[in-house]
Parts: structure tokens; sequence; C-alpha cells
């Protein structure tokens, strides 16, 4: 994809994006949907989770969410209000594939059915993600993700969706944020199930690779020559405090953990010497099978990057405690296998409400790597956005100046990104709506639409609305 003169000659004032792109928001079937107990869907992996005390903030629960599931046509009427040219949603495993294994649920597959034929009536472009993180509680009992047999069973899901939804989606992602299910859910056990082995997180993190690979394969069989299939990963953009050797040496063991744990195989069909250097003292490897490697290694259409903000490391000093302030939950347990002497840093300046720096330049960063470490292959920013503490004017509606400044920036970033030559396809804000937002609960709203949660009524903030114009436009004013 290249500009056109007249674009790549952007003005002060507006930014032109490429003809075609896609701007969109994001969900995630357990933060949105709700009826967690309808139509023959089990429970997965957070249910359990946030029905154990004290794993959630205020032991809050998805069991309503944003009530989705019956307000669908709700959400996509306010999509195709608000402009929006495309939506991205997640398939829950449990509720099409109820105890992760045998045959479909057809009520869970015609939910799916009647959810993107809406969009696709109204012209939104369904893109759906197979698995973010609602793993069927049956296969965590099983095992869960340290358990080979899990991406076998993930490959049979793939096949089941991939068959009922195949003639209505185009682009596809295997997985979202391996990275969170393998190190957040098996390393410092802050996110379901709430595991707490680092030897398992990087089992989960190996069989979430086989996962993709078998997916892709599955997707392929099921809809050849028709499926555009890419992975949505949250790689780091890792920096070092300072530029000592020995702050260097801790980017880059975290850069191997945080992104070419999956890089790797998903690229290039191997893992890094380093990573399994670093981290030989926890595990030889030894569940990374002949072949497995090649398996992970399917030819994809598109690579999704999420991004929010930067991982700055330094050596932990002699004598002193490694700082943890990385931006992924309190636990006494590390999500950082064999990572134990390196600190992590917050950069000074504003924050969100998650207390995560603000640096849009990481995501340019972020979509020139891939540029180069994957020429030829589309990108596609799959979430960016930002929580805020937003609260309603006198008459009711919600100004959220904060956001629409962050989700400025950050396409400003993709713009360069663009002009440097990544072919940057489509922009997808976190979220929609306001929604459960995992471990913090209800507390951090990301949403463009503000939903109030006891009466489930929706009101477009600022942002949605500014958005909405961006969208119709494709021309981002810097106003």
């Amino acid at each position: 994809m290249t500009l056109s003169p007249d674009t790549a000659a952007h003005s002060a004032t507006s930014l032109d994006f490429p003809s075609g792109f896609l701007w969109g928001a994001a969900t995630a079937a357990y933060q949105v949907e709700g009826a967690v107990r309808e139509g023959g869907r089990t429970p997965s992996i957070w249910d359990t989770f946030s029905h154990t005390p004290g794993k959630v903030v205020e032991n809050q629960t998805g069991d309503v969410a944003c009530d989705h599931y019956h307000r669908y046509r709700d959400d996509v009427a306010l999509m195709s209000e608000l402009g929006l040219g495309a939506y991205r949603l997640s398939v829950s495993w449990p509720r099409v594939q109820p105890t992760g294994r045998g045959p479909a649920s057809q009520r869970g597959l015609d939910f799916y059915r009647a959810l993107t034929d809406e969009l696709l009536t109204a012209g939104i472009s369904p893109v759906v993600t197979l698995y973010h993180w609602d793993l069927p509680q049956e296969l965590e009992d099983a095992g869960g993700w340290p358990a080979r047999d899990t991406a076998h069973r993930f490959a049979d899901y793939t096949r089941l969706v991939a068959e009922a939804l195949g003639d209505r989606v185009e682009l596809w992602t295997t997985l979202n944020e391996p990275w969170c299910s393998a190190f957040l859910g098996y390393g410092s056990g802050v996110h379901a199930p709430g595991r707490t082995d680092p030897v398992d997180a990087l089992r989960a993190a190996h069989h979430l690779n086989l996962a993709h690979g078998l997916g892709t394969q599955a997707l392929r069989s099921a809809l050849p020559g028709r499926a555009q299939v890419s992975v949505s990963l949250n790689a780091a953009v890792v920096r070092a405090r300072t530029d000592s050797a020995a702050d260097r040496d801790a980017a880059r063991r975290i850069d191997a953990l945080a992104t070419r744990v999956f890089t790797g195989p998903m690229l290039h069909g191997r893992y890094d010497e380093d990573l399994l250097a670093d981290t030989a003292e926890l595990t030889d490897w030894s569940f990374v099978h002949d072949g497995d490697t090649d398996t992970a290694h399917q030819p994809l259409d598109g690579i999704c990057v999420n991004y929010y903000t930067p991982t700055v490391v330094s050596a932990t000093q002699e004598g002193t405690e490694p700082e943890r302030r990385d931006g992924h939950g309190a636990s006494a347990y590390s999500p950082w296998p064999a990572a134990d002497r390196v600190s992590f840093h917050q950069l000074p300046g504003e924050r969100t409400a998650m207390g995560w720096s603000i640096d849009p330049g990481g995501l340019t960063e972020l979509l020139l790597r891939f540029r180069y470490e994957a020429p030829g292959t589309p990108l596609y920013v799959s979430e960016n956005g930002a929580a805020y503490p937003d609260t309603p004017d006198a008459d009711g509606q919600y100004h959220d100046p904060d956001r629409i400044a962050y989700v400025r920036s950050h396409l400003q970033a993709v713009h360069r990104a663009i002009r440097e030559g990544a072919d940057v396809r489509g922009y997808f804000v976190w979220s929609l709506l306001d929604n459960f937002e995992w471990a913090w609960g209800y507390g951090k709203r990301f949403g463009i639409v503000h939903v109030d949660y006891a009466s489930q009524r929706r009101t477009p903030k600022s942002s949605a609305t500014w958005y909405g114009r961006l969208a119709r436009s494709g021309t981002l004013t810097q106003e």
C-alpha cells in the first residue's frame, strides 16, 4: 500500500489515511456478552477466576457485563450511526463448543451467525478473533495451556467456527495477546486461571504457538483460498533505562520473553538461542517436539498489534530489590521467567487511569519493527486506547478530551509508520464499550461509549463522535 503524492504531502492541519483503511472498534466476548449460562454455554476459566473471592476488584464478574448477547442489534446500530467500517469481536469458545470438546452448539453458533449478519447488513466488516482468553474450564481441568492437547482442541474448535462463519468473515485472528494468556495466566497468576509456575508459563507459551499454527491450518483447510489469517500480539516496545551494557542486556532478555517467544516460531520457525539460554535454569524445553516450530510458522495474511505503553527496564543493582512497575498487576509471582534481576520502570510524564505512560512513538516503532521482520505482510492495529475516569456533565453527557488526545496522537504515530513504508491497513480503537476490564473489574473504562451497568444504557462519549467523523472522512485533523 502506498500513499498518493498528494496524500504523502500532508498538510500541517490534516493527515489523510490510505483509501480502504479499516476504521473499527474492538471488544472481547467475556468482557461484553454476559449471558454466561444461556444457550448451552459452559464456564470458562474467566468465569471460575472471577467467581473466586479476591481475584477481581470488588469480586466483580462478567456474568452480565454489557449484556451484548441480548443487545447486539442496538450495539450494531450504534456502530453504524458512528460510521465504523469494521468491528473486531471474539468468539466465546465455551459458547460454541461447550466443555471444549465434541460437536458445536448450534445455539452458540447461531448467536455469531446473527451478529455477523447484522454487521454485514449495516455495512460493517466483522473481524473475528477465535481466542480472547476464555478457555473452557474443562480443558483447564485437563491441564490447560501447559498441556499439549489443548493446542489440538483449539484446532478442532477453530474448524467448527470456520465452517459456520466462513461465508461471512474474511479476516480472522487466531489468538489475542498470547503473552497475557501464558505469562499472566500461568506465571504471575493475575489473570485466569491464576496459576503461578514459571515453567508452566513457558509450556503455555509454546502450546499457544502450536495452537496458532494448527488453527491457521484448520482455517485454511475449511476455507481454502478465502481465509485471511492473522494473529494479534501485544509485542513489547522494550527500552533500556540507560545505555549501559547491563541495562541493554536486561532489555534483550525482556524482549525475548515478551515478543520473540512468539514471533520466533510464528514468523521464523524457531526459538531464539538467547531465550533458550536465559531460561535453561528452569527448563530444557523438551516440551517442544520435532516439527512444532514448523507448524507454528504458517504463512500469514496479516499481523495485528496491540499497543498501549512501552516497557522500560534496567538491571537491578546488587543489594537492592527489583522494581516491578511493569503495568501488569500486583502479584508475589513474576510473569517474567528467569528475569528476577530485571527492574521495570514507569516513564515520567502523563499517564492513563491504568497508570500507563503515554508514548505514541512506541507504536510507530512497533509497526516499523514488523515491517522489517515480516516484509510484505499487511499490518493492523487491533487494539489501542486509554482508560480515563469519565464523569458526566450536567446534561448527562461524557466529554473525554484526554481520550481523544490519546487516540489522535497514536493515529499520528500510525501515519508516521505508513509514511516510512509500513503497510498498515486498519486501526481498531479499544474499546467500543466500557466493559469488564479483567482483574480490574468495572472500574477502568476504556470505551468510546459509556455503559451504565445498572441500566445498560449506552451513551456515546465525545470520543465516539470524534472517532466517527474520522472513520467517515479518513482524514485526521490537527485541531
